[in-house]
């Protein structure tokens, strides 16, 4: 009998206690703002699909200003702490939380920093974040939060984007899974994610490589490409993996963001997974990035794994 390919078995990150499942905790990191909530509701129905225990987490700067995306024509609260735990309070008195195992968690000082001390410090599984998906000068200015946030992150993050209209199921069920690769240093460990939420949804899974037009090609050298390119995407498939219906393999010519959004909303991809090249402190103010570009642009969550 083959074994079957876990989720557990393909995580890096310190393992869960005894008897617990690979998402059994899961962070939300909030500024309360809409696009916050829809993130909660995402991990709201996660936490109910895998039993996990949900962590409402908020930071709030030491200049008063909560920060998970930047309010541009906000200013600071006279009282934000108070005002962080009326929000927080609102939350859980509504009713949202209800049948789920949670913690509250308000913290001050900057914003990446005090979220990575939690996580380390709650053996968190999956960082949940919403971004209103700034751009151009806008966010090389005032920067992208979420952007910081899954550039540095070690474990996987979550990031519902202004795009995503569509209502998170009670229960998580990802029934179409696009996989977008460049064949990066974690390529391998980004495909096993993948292929575990695919098992675990008995969802379908395409397996991508885009690749930039090149001129001046000859007909036979482009085949020959593109039957490399096919057999590096077939080479990633785990070899304890276990679906439904057999994966997918797709390459395709042009602008990457453009080409996996396309992708994404012609197989009615409802999750996205993606690499994210590790960057420092000030990468939320990046120009223009692939993995940037497709959670701002994609109409599901997006599922980010640094490199």
């Amino acid at each position: 009998m083959t074994e079957t390919l876990k989720l557990e078995e393909i995580s890096q990150q310190k393992a869960p206690a005894s008897g617990e499942k690979f998402l059994s905790r899961i962070m939300v990191a909030t500024d309360f703002s809409a696009v916050a909530d829809r993130a909660l509701d995402f991990a709201v129905s996660l936490a109910r699909r895998f039993g996990a225990r949900i962590y409402l987490a908020h930071v709030v700067n030491f200049q008063g200003r909560e920060t998970i995306e930047p309010n541009l024509g906000g200013f600071a609260y006279p009282k934000p702490w108070e005002l962080a735990e009326q929000n927080a309070k609102a939350i859980v008195d509504s009713g949202r939380l209800a049948g789920l195992t949670y913690e509250v968690i308000l913290e001050e000082g900057n914003l990446w920093p005090e979220l990575e001390s939690l996580i380390e410090k709650n053996h968190i599984d999956l960082l949940v974040v919403g971004t209103q998906g700034l751009s151009g000068a806008r966010k090389t200015v005032f920067g992208s939060a979420a952007e910081q946030i899954f550039r540095q992150a070690q474990i996987p993050v979550l990031t519902v984007g202004p795009a995503v209209i569509q209502e998170p199921q009670f229960e998580a069920e990802f029934r179409s899974v696009l996989f977008a690769t460049d064949f990066g240093t974690a390529a391998e460990r980004e495909a096993a994610f993948a292929f575990a939420i695919a098992q675990e949804h008995r969802a379908k899974l395409m397996l991508l490589n885009v690749t930039p037009f090149r001129v001046g090609v000859s007909e036979s050298d482009a085949l020959a490409e593109r039957s490399l390119l096919t057999r590096q995407l077939q080479e990633l498939v785990p070899q304890k993996a276990e679906l439904h219906c057999k994966p997918e393999i797709h390459v395709a010519y042009g602008a990457p963001v453009e080409e996996i959004l396309r992708v994404a909303r012609e197989t009615k991809a409802d999750l996205i997974v993606i690499g994210a090249k590790k960057a420092g402190s000030f990468s939320g103010h990046l120009p223009a990035t692939t993995a940037y570009g497709v959670v701002r642009g994609a109409g599901c969550p997006v599922l980010t794994i640094r490199s």
